[in-house]
């Protein structure tokens, strides 16, 4: 099993960045892929990127390609989600998960077993 626990959210102007990061449990995680996924209030959670169980490809939304970077640290069972050049429509909630090696589509919610608690961004225009 693994136990994610995100940090990082906060608020931040438009046009800055912030640096997310997912910790996980367990002795696993370098055979998980990762994830990250936001909620607006009053919408559907997206996705936003997410990185293979090797480290070997990355996905990401339209929305937040080439703003946003995924990345892992294995050794210190983190993955984390780069935000640059931040826009008010980023506001969310962020949540972190994780799947036992690849899904099917990187990009569907109902694929990854594990999910954080969210950590909230705000970003203010």
């Amino acid at each position: 099993q693994v136990q994610l626990v995100e940090s990082g959210g906060g608020l931040v102007q438009a046009g800055g960045s912030l640096r997310l990061s997912c910790a996980a449990s367990g002795r696993a995680f370098s055979t998980y892929a990762m994830a990250w996924f936001r909620q607006a209030p009053g919408k559907e959670r997206e996705f936003v990127a997410a990185l293979s169980w090797n480290g070997g490809s990355t996905y990401y939304a339209d929305s937040v390609k080439g703003r946003f970077t995924i990345s892992r640290d294995n050794a210190k069972k983190t993955v984390n989600l780069q935000m640059n050049s931040l826009k008010p429509e980023d506001t969310a909630v962020y949540y972190c998960a994780a799947r036992l090696f690849n899904p099917r589509s990187a990009l569907l919610e109902y694929e990854y077993d594990y999910w954080g608690q969210g950590t909230q961004v705000t970003v203010s225009s």
